[in-house]
C-alpha cells in the first residue's frame, strides 16, 4: 500500500477508513487523529469545487483556492499520524459475523485491487452535479456558471446575471439574487411557469423575463457573454445562475445496503443520516459532507466532518469498553 505518511499500519489494518479527501473527510482524519485513533483517507482527487477559483463563506479562509485547502487540510491530518491514500473506492463489506458476537470490521475495494480493513467506515464522497443540456454549461461551470449567491454572489455583484429556468427553485433563484444586483433576467426556457403571484414578485423587483427555450451559452475570449435562445435571439448576460440536480455520489454506500432517499426540497437524492454525528443505518457505517447535506456548503461540511469523527470515537470507544467489562468478568469467574 502506498500512502503519503510513514507510520502507515500493519496490513492496511485502521481504527478508521474515510472515504472522500474533501472537508469533511479531511477534518474528520484530523479528529480522529487529535483521539489517538489510527486513520487512512482514501482520495480519487476529483473535488466537486475544483473549477471554482475559491472557497467562499469559509472563516479565515474565505476565497482561497480549493486544492490549497485541501493541501493544508491533508497537511493537518497528516500531522496526527493519518494516512493519506490516492485511489478510487469502489466498494465495502462488513467482515464481521452478526450471529457470532464479532465486532464491526470493514473492507474497502480500491479500483486497482487494493483493500483496506478498518473498524469503522465513514464515506465523505460527496455529490455530482446533473447540470442542464445546454451547450457551453459543463465547460462555464464553476466559472461565470453558477448556483450559490452565497458562494459567488459577491463576485458578480451589479453585473447582468441570467438565471435559467431549469428547476421550479429558478423563480427563487431570481428573487434572491436580485439581491446582488438590479440587473437579473430570468430565462423561462420553456420549462418554468410563474404563477400570477409570481408574476407580481417578479415585476415588482424589477426581474425580466424572456420566454423561448435556451440554446446556448456565448462565450467570447474565455468569458460569458451571452445567452443564445433557440430562435437564434442572443441576450447579453455576465453570468448564468442554473439549479442541477444534485445526485450523493455514493456508490460505496450502495454496496453495503445504504440506501439514497429523494431530498425533501425536491433538489435532488441524498443519504439519511443521524444529524448527530452522521451513523447511517447500517451499524459501523457514517456518512459526512454533501453525499447526506446536499445544501451544505464547504464549511458546513468541515464541520459535519468534525461531529462524525468524534461520533465515530465514541463508538469505538464503547466497544473497547464492552469489551474491557467482558474481558474483567471471565477474569473473576476464572479465579
Amino acid at each position: 500500500m502506498s500512502t503519503e505518511n510513514e507510520n502507515n499500519r500493519v496490513a492496511g489494518e485502521y481504527d478508521v477508513v474515510v472515504v472522500g479527501g474533501g472537508a469533511a473527510g479531511l477534518s474528520a482524519a484530523v479528529t480522529l487523529g487529535r483521539a489517538l485513533r489510527s486513520v487512512v483517507v482514501i482520495d480519487a482527487g476529483e473535488p466537486r469545487n475544483g473549477p471554482a477559483a475559491g472557497v467562499h463563506g469559509f472563516l479565515s479562509r474565505d476565497g482561497v483556492n480549493p486544492q490549497e485547502l485541501l493541501k493544508l487540510g491533508r497537511a493537518e491530518a497528516l500531522q496526527y499520524g493519518a494516512d493519506m491514500m490516492s485511489g478510487l473506492a469502489v466498494g465495502a463489506r462488513s467482515t464481521a459475523e452478526p450471529m457470532d458476537g464479532s465486532e464491526l470490521a470493514f473492507e474497502v475495494d480500491l479500483a486497482d485491487g487494493q483493500t483496506v480493513k478498518a473498524r469503522r467506515l465513514l464515506v465523505t464522497t460527496g455529490l455530482v452535479d446533473i447540470l442542464p443540456d445546454v451547450e457551453g454549461i459543463r465547460e462555464r461551470w464553476g466559472r461565470d456558471v453558477l448556483h450559490c449567491p452565497y458562494c459567488h454572489g459577491w463576485e458578480v455583484r451589479n453585473k447582468a446575471i441570467g438565471i435559467l429556468g431549469s428547476v421550479p427553485m429558478a423563480l427563487h433563484q431570481a428573487l434572491l439574487f436580485r439581491q446582488w444586483s438590479p440587473n437579473i433576467t430570468l430565462f423561462l426556457n420553456d420549462l418554468v411557469e410563474p404563477t400570477e403571484e409570481q408574476w407580481e414578485q417578479l415585476a415588482a423587483r424589477s426581474i425580466n423575463v424572456v420566454d423561448g427555450k435556451v440554446h446556448a451559452l456565448q462565450v467570447t475570449d474565455d468569458a460569458l457573454t451571452g445567452v443564445v435562445l433557440a430562435s437564434g435571439t442572443m441576450i447579453p448576460v455576465d453570468a448564468v445562475v442554473t439549479g442541477p440536480r444534485l445526485e450523493a455520489r455514493s456508490g460505496v454506500l450502495g454496496t453495503l445496503g445504504v440506501p439514497t432517499v429523494e431530498h425533501p426540497m425536491g433538489v435532488g437524492s441524498h443519504v439519511d443520516v443521524n444529524p448527530m454525528g452522521g451513523a447511517t443505518p447500517v451499524p459501523g457505517v457514517y456518512a459526512a459532507g454533501n453525499v447526506a447535506d446536499l445544501m451544505g456548503q464547504v464549511m458546513a461540511s468541515a464541520a459535519a466532518g468534525v461531529m462524525a469523527g468524534a461520533a465515530i470515537n465514541a463508538d469505538l470507544m464503547m466497544e473497547e469498553t464492552n469489551r474491557a467489562v467482558e474481558n474483567a468478568r471471565k477474569l473473576v469467574v476464572s479465579r
